[in-house]
């Protein structure tokens, strides 16, 4: 039996090794929650992990400038602009003791770090609601008006965001880097921005390289697929670069991120394939939950789409039965900022395993053995020009 106690112990979602602790002699449930990359890295790309499994566990990784600037070469970034970090959240951390002085702004529902981090640290926190109305879009013009009332030092925003894949174009993130041009810092963080197809090419790490103020945080862990490697990169100009990277230990890489680091040129057609094959499937898992009666849906950019329950539903029963009844692990978002429990943020995953999950939510959400009155009446959906 899986250990329900472990979902309403904690802000964060349990691990998945937690779960498996709890669920001994179970399968694995399907993970719908934590946003991972379903088709990389590939089986042949495992095999070569798992045959260097013995040197890579056994001896010291290079030290973080040597990794640093094989990622740079390969991302055609300077190696003084990067630093690369045990996870995105090393950097967040780093950010924040080094460069957030007094107060920061950050659009909301997003990311917990971002208003958790600064918040421990006691900076002012400046939350910025998006409204469920506007499909909790981001108006730059409101954004920086906000900013100039509060008088916040430093500005977030998460593009994609997290966690209803909401996407600002590019032009309108350089927009907003113009307007707060006299800021402390500006943050974009793109750890999701690899799975946008609503535009090419859509980051702005090379503005954030030349610019005085400017910051871009990647996750290299969400994109690929291997959230238990831990590593991360930002990009900013040379000296907020070199701020970061002179703070972080001289080997908080370890050797899996380095051994991956290295493989990226040579696997980066498979890469740009798994991209391919996510986009079409959260074309169909949108349409699929968009077709339910009365559930909302956003569109997302991300690699995971947010929905809202029907009226009189609440998403910790809906999140327990997913789990206990259909092995089906999804991420309830009533302890984000922003959201309630009637949200469930959804991971983009192959279609098999999507068949479960929505078995699973017909089962909860429209059968009369479950509730005393099924939920009838004609679904709606949120839909966005640039929703793929």
């Amino acid at each position: 039996m899986v250990e329900l106690s472990l979902l309403r112990a904690q802000a964060h979602s349990p691990s998945y090794f937690s779960l498996m602790r709890g669920s001994v002699g179970q399968s694995a449930p399907v993970d719908f929650c934590i946003p991972c990359n379903p088709y990389f890295p590939t089986p042949d790309i495992f095999d070569h992990l798992g045959r260097n499994l013995e040197t890579i566990l056994k001896f010291y990784p290079s030290d973080a400038d040597t990794i640093t600037a094989e990622l740079s070469s390969t991302l055609g970034l300077h190696p003084k602009t990067v630093a690369m970090g045990n996870g995105s959240t090393e950097l967040i951390t780093w950010i924040d003791h080094l460069l957030v002085r007094e107060s920061l702004a950050v659009p909301i529902p997003t990311f917990g770090r971002w208003t958790d981090q600064p918040m421990e640290t006691g900076k002012r926190v400046d939350m910025f609601p998006l409204l469920e109305n506007r499909n909790f879009g981001l108006d730059v013009n409101e954004y920086v008006s906000f900013i100039r009332m509060r008088g916040s030092r430093v500005a977030v925003i998460c593009n994609p965001n997290n966690p209803d894949g909401g996407y600002l174009p590019k032009h309108e993130v350089l927009r907003l880097l113009d307007e707060l041009i006299d800021l402390d810092l500006v943050i974009v963080d793109e750890s999701f921005g690899d799975f946008v197809d609503a535009e090419p090419y859509p980051g702005v790490a090379a503005e954030a390289a030349v610019r005085p103020n400017v910051i871009v945080l990647r996750s290299l862990g969400k994109n690929f697929g291997l959230h238990g490697i831990r590593f991360g990169y930002m990009v900013a100009n040379p000296a907020l670069a070199g701020k970061v990277r002179d703070a972080l230990p001289k080997w908080n890489l370890n050797s899996f991120a380095e051994v991956v680091v290295f493989m990226m040129k040579q696997f980066m057609g498979e890469y740009q394939e798994s991209l391919r094959r996510l986009a079409q499937d959260r074309r169909a898992m949108f349409h699929q939950l968009s077709c339910m009666p009365e559930l909302s849906v956003y569109a997302s950019q991300g690699n995971f789409l947010l929905v809202k329950l029907p009226a009189g539903f609440d998403g910790v029963p809906l999140r327990d039965h997913l789990l206990t009844e259909h092995g089906v692990y999804v991420r309830e978002c009533g302890n984000k900022l922003g959201t309630t429990s009637q949200f469930l943020r959804l991971v983009v995953r192959p279609q098999e395993d999507v068949r479960r999950l929505l078995v699973g939510m017909t089962q909860f959400l429209y059968s009369g053995s479950l509730h005393e009155t099924p939920v009838v009446g004609m679904h709606h959906r949120h839909v966005n020009p640039l929703s793929a």
